[in-house]
């Protein structure tokens, strides 16, 4: 599927492409690449890396591939959001997150969250999930901040989820830019979450 990118508020999310993550994963940006001090750091390389095996092996895995985070006002790349592969059975995907640390403590990143959640909600899924470490609080807040709730937790890390009726999940095949509702602004830090090439037709 030929992807456009979302548009909010104050970012812009980017599908990335298969020369982008190959950029990424080599640490050399290319023409017209902007990247913030710091970028791409290890979550980064690793979401690419992730992307370069999904394109080798079962093709374009958008909508529920990764995105760069753009600023909107100079296309900055801060960091990056996505899923971690297609719904399950039962409608859900898992996400993670990350933004250098030049661009925490602004609200970027649950603003980026909702963008992905809204991505998720257009095309299908009925529920999102995420986790975060236990002494990772600023993680947990981007989660909340983005309208997801807590559901457990085990030795290691707090689980978050949010969803959708199914009904109410319907997929959207528009293409383009897309601009979604303001994204209200937090105070608290965004860490990197586990919510972390031959190229075949359909990867760009």
């Amino acid at each position: 599927m030929d992807m456009g990118d979302l548009v909010t508020a104050r970012l812009v999310l980017h599908p990335m492409t298969v020369g982008e993550a190959e950029r990424l994963v080599a640490g050399e940006s290319g023409d017209g690449d902007r990247w913030a001090p710091g970028y791409p750091a290890h979550g980064d390389v690793f979401a690419a890396r992730r992307h370069l095996a999904t394109c080798a092996h079962s093709g374009d895995p958008a909508p529920f591939g990764t995105y760069e985070v753009r600023l909107r006002e100079d296309g900055l790349a801060i960091g990056g959001v996505g899923f971690h592969g297609p719904p399950d059975a039962d409608g859900s995907v898992t996400i993670g997150y990350g933004l250098v640390p030049s661009a925490r403590g602004r609200g970027y990143a649950s603003e980026a969250l909702r963008g992905l959640l809204e991505i998720a909600r257009r095309h299908g899924a009925t529920s999102v999930k995420g986790d975060a470490d236990h002494d990772n609080t600023p993680s947990q807040h981007v989660m909340t901040a983005a309208g997801m709730r807590p559901a457990g937790q085990d030795a290691r890390v707090r689980y978050f989820e949010t969803g959708w009726p199914a009904t109410t999940a319907a997929r959207d095949t528009t293409r383009g830019p897309r601009d979604t509702t303001a994204a209200a602004r937090d105070t608290t830090a965004a860490t990197d979450t586990t919510a972390e090439r031959d190229r075949e037709p359909g990867c760009r």
